[in-house]
């Protein structure tokens, strides 16, 4: 018995599971422009989410210093590790992984093939909490790609888009269609490649509620959204911008949104203050 073979029979043979969103990438050719966008160097310590099957795992192995790989599903990872015993295999989900403990990796890169239905979340985590990377490349639905690129003013443009765009600056590489992966997903894919920016003085919390309350009512001008908050500061902030009570949120650039989310959270703890009794 080969347990080398017997390993690598696991993984080929290794059925998706739906409760998991998987839809394993068979195409060699994406692969190959994958790691192509990830642009990585004989330094580089690379960090795979969701390696399936091992497509991808396989060709960064042979490019990357260090390759570690998050996968959820215990089989799948036991096999992995069983068939490249150098990489540094992790049993977990990235919705609870705590990405803070990837700060210490030197020239690190992210990857992944990320769940559909648990994309957006995901990269929301990822992208505040992981401070130190040089690069990532994530393929996701097609809609959300364009979601994660809408500028202000366009019908894609909401709060996904402005918490994505406080961290990084994300670009479309290539779109990926249903027939590269097995089984077949019903909808088309986008490769999307996203460069960390300087992040300096954000109010992550603040930013947080801010997004939720303005995009739950998008179509609303801002003076109605916040009249419970409205005062000197919003008064201040709206000249200084330059904008007028009746803007919509969907207008405003992520840099505004920071701007507001400071002015809000200093007005919340005014009104909390105000309300103790």
């Amino acid at each position: 018995m080969n347990p080398m073979k017997d390993s690598l029979d696991v993984v080929s043979a290794a059925r998706p599971k739906k409760s998991l969103g998987q839809n394993f990438l068979t195409d060699r050719n994406i692969t190959e422009k994958i790691v192509a966008g990830l642009d990585i160097t004989p330094e580089n310590t690379v960090f795979e989410i969701g390696p399936g099957r091992g497509a991808l795992t396989e060709l960064l192995n042979t490019r990357s210093r260090r390759l570690y790989v998050l996968e959820k599903d215990r089989n799948l990872i036991l096999a992995l590790k069983q068939k490249m015993p150098y990489v540094q295999a992790i049993c977990g989900d990235g919705l609870t992984f705590v990405w803070e403990r990837l700060a210490g990796l030197e020239s690190l890169k992210l990857v992944g093939n990320l769940p559909y239905n648990v994309a957006s979340p995901m990269m929301w985590e990822i992208f505040s909490r992981l401070s130190r990377f040089e690069r990532a490349c994530f393929m996701v639905q097609k809609e959300v790609a364009g979601r994660l690129v809408a500028q202000p003013g366009t019908k894609a443009y909401g709060g996904l888009s402005v918490w994505i765009q406080t961290f990084v600056t994300p670009q479309i590489l290539f779109h990926v269609s249903p027939g590269s992966f097995h089984p077949r997903p019903k909808v088309d894919s986008t490769v999307v490649g996203f460069v960390p920016k300087m992040v300096v003085g954000v109010h992550r919390r603040a930013l947080t509620r801010t997004i939720h309350e303005l995009f739950q009512k998008r179509r609303k001008q801002l003076g109605t959204i916040l009249k419970t908050y409205w005062g000197p500061a919003l008064e201040a902030w709206l000249d200084l911008e330059g904008l007028e009570r009746t803007v919509r949120p969907e207008v405003l650039t992520p840099l505004q949104f920071h701007g507001l989310a400071e002015v809000l959270e200093k007005s919340w703890e005014t009104l909390a203050y105000q309300n103790y009794p």
